[in-house]
């Protein structure tokens, strides 16, 4: 298998997270957000097939964005490059296998680095949901930042 079949291959694991989600958010100490309309994400190929889009709106304080999904081969690993209404830009490490989905941040990049964050998600055996959550270490340990829970609508 040449690089090229290997970076196309790995790629197209992705697939069941194409389509529009709603969202569910809950942060520590406030009203949660259901999922529904007002918090939608979507993931599409991008022409060509070698990358995914994913863009997301959601009511404050959650910025609305925009991320492309890559595989890169030097790391091994797929690569989300994220960018926000805030101005954030950051770049995770991203992994997706066994209906397992993580993103980790560990190291600088766009943005200088003042906390670790890292993102884990289950695939729903139906592929029709994923519950996940977000944590956050700024020195003192790892600690829930919030919940993500995604149901599939398209």
């Amino acid at each position: 298998m040449t690089e090229n079949q290997t970076d196309n291959a790995e790629i197209e694991r992705l697939e069941p997270l194409i389509g529009e989600w709603h969202l569910g958010i809950e942060f520590p100490g406030a009203d949660p957000i259901p999922p529904g309309p007002s918090a939608r994400v979507t993931f599409e190929w991008q022409e060509g097939g070698r990358f995914i889009v994913q863009r997301w709106t959601a009511p404050d304080p959650a910025p609305n964005g925009i991320a492309i999904i890559g595989w890169n081969a030097e790391r091994g690993t797929y690569l989300q490059h994220y960018f926000d209404s805030r101005g954030v830009a950051r770049v995770y490490e991203m992994s997706f296998a066994d209906r397992r989905w993580e993103l980790r941040r560990e190291r600088e990049d766009f943005s200088p680095l003042n906390f670790n964050q890292r993102f884990s998600g289950e695939l729903s055996d139906d592929g029709e949901s994923i519950a996940g959550r977000w944590d956050i270490d700024e020195g003192e340990g790892w600690r829930l930042d919030f919940h993500l829970t995604y149901r599939k609508v398209g």
